[in-house]
């Protein structure tokens, strides 16, 4: 597949995505913005959370890890329903009585000024990392198969990457997000199954063959229960899976923002419930389709690439044909997009509703200070990519990542307090409890394997940050 021909493919993507968000954003106010006046269809909305919930660093790595860690991801997969099934009958009916904009205004009404602002600042630190680096990887892919051969340096692929969220997000918001997001779902998703089928005929199997192959593969195994000590571990990564669902999704305004678009909490609750349900069938299908890769590569005898993440690029672009590279690339650029422009959305409502008191403007000023809140989490997006691929250091950017992930345990704590407890606390005393958390849970991560023989805490540390942050927050109660 030729480097003009991508170039093309990927051109009239964006074209249609533009002319999706003219048609969605016209006439629209930032109440459009912001909550889509809460006229959304929720089953566009469920569809359409598909695709901001599987970024391209999951569309290429979880198909990739197949092949170390067998279904392992699984575990956390259901782990996730269990955690849907809490944002949907705990969290949401909260945000829908009390009306909010942005989910971290509860905290003011629950515990004070400094508490919100902790919160709300939580928030933009760990999206703006986490949006960076994920969009800096697939910008990284997009580099070797479009850019890279014909001369064009990162930094214009970057820029143009993020120039165009911005031209198609930066009037309708949320509201021209919502169809957006439907749309790119569609192609992510197609991307998966047309390589699913594309590789069983290839190998010459029917479905029936396809599905006793990969049972009957060293690939294909779920449930972990041996070794405790284990990262994968059924029960470890269960409730990972559950909290950080909990935290990343109910938690985190740029998911929470699009529930609540919808125009009641039933059809919200409707969302979250066949929103789950997908969720959980797309990532079998990653699955399969990440033992389909190995199967293919050792039938067909293809070396295997030095890193898991390069498989699925390498077969689908070199050795699948024409129509696998077509659709891959569409679903890489689907997932990474999908991702990062509800994250730019959500960076600029929060930083509007959370520090710059919006609610009191005249909707002129609103529109200049939306526009330019905008405008800047768009560049500061831009230079952390730069600095990432200057630093050229996957240890870094894993660094950058694990720390992006602490931030959602102050979070946890502190929404968990506010829902099961009644108590006030020290409101400026909040702010150090939760910066004092993190650092707790690090500790803890490098002494538990040194004080427990082998013992890995892996993506439960969520919960252990989150217990801090409650204790903390129960030695400041009034």
């Amino acid at each position: 597949m030729s480097p003009l021909f991508s170039i093309g493919i990927v051109s009239v993507y964006f074209a249609a995505l533009i002319a999706i968000a003219y048609m969605t954003s016209r006439n629209a106010d930032t109440n459009d913005f912001f909550t889509a006046n809460k006229q959304a269809p929720w089953y566009l909305v469920a569809f359409g959370m598909i695709g901001a919930s599987i970024s391209g660093v999951t569309f290429i790595s979880v198909p990739g890890a197949v092949g170390s860690s067998q279904f392992a991801y699984f575990q956390i997969v259901l782990g996730y329903l269990a955690g849907y099934m809490v944002v949907a009958t705990v969290l949401m009916p909260l945000y829908y009585r009390l009306n909010l904009v942005s989910i971290y205004t509860y905290l003011e009404q629950r515990f004070g000024f400094w508490s919100y602002k902790t919160g709300a600042g939580f928030f933009l630190l760990s999206r703006t990392l986490g949006a960076a680096i994920r969009l800096y990887l697939t910008a990284t892919v997009l580099q070797a198969l479009i850019y890279a051969p014909l001369g064009v340096p990162f930094v214009v692929n970057v820029f143009i990457t993020i120039a165009l969220i911005w031209v198609y997000t930066f009037k309708g918001g949320i509201k021209t997000i919502i169809w957006t997001d439907t749309f790119q779902t569609v192609f992510l998703i197609s991307a998966v199954a047309i390589s699913v089928v594309l590789i069983t005929q290839e190998l010459g199997w029917d479905f029936m063959q396809l599905v006793e192959n990969v049972q009957q593969s060293s690939y294909s195994q779920i449930f972990f229960w041996d070794n405790y000590k284990a990262k994968n571990h059924f029960l470890k990564y269960f409730f990972a899976g559950m909290f950080i669902t909990i935290t990343m999704t109910g938690l985190d305004q740029d998911l929470m923002q699009k529930n609540l678009t919808c125009r009641n909490i039933g059809e919200a609750q409707k969302n979250m419930f066949w929103f789950s349900v997908v969720l959980v069938i797309v990532n079998l299908l990653f699955l399969t389709l990440g033992a389909l890769l190995y199967l293919y590569a050792q039938a067909k005898q293809i070396p295997l690439p030095a890193k898991s993440d390069e498989l699925y690029p390498l077969l689908a672009t070199q050795y699948l044909g024409g129509i696998t590279g077509v659709f891959f690339l569409l679903g890489i650029t689907a997932s990474s997009y999908a991702s990062a422009d509800s994250a730019l959305a959500s960076l600029t409502t929060s930083f509007c509703i959370d520090f710059l008191e919006f609610k009191r403007r005249p909707e002129p000023e609103k529109q200049r200070l939306k526009t330019w809140v905008h405008i800047g989490f768009s560049v500061l997006l831009l230079i952390i990519i730069l600095i990432c691929n200057w630093l050229n250091s996957k240890a870094v950017i894993d660094a950058v990542l694990t720390v992006a992930s602490y931030t959602y345990g102050p979070l946890l704590g502190m929404y968990a307090f506010g829902l099961f407890t009644k108590y006030p606390v020290k409101d400026r005393l909040v702010l150090p409890i939760c910066l004092l958390s993190p650092l707790l849970s690090w500790v803890v991560s490098f002494a538990v394997p040194q004080l427990t023989g082998g013992y890995q805490i892996g993506n439960e540390l969520v919960l252990v940050n989150g217990c801090f942050t409650f204790l903390g927050l129960w030695a400041i109660k009034q």
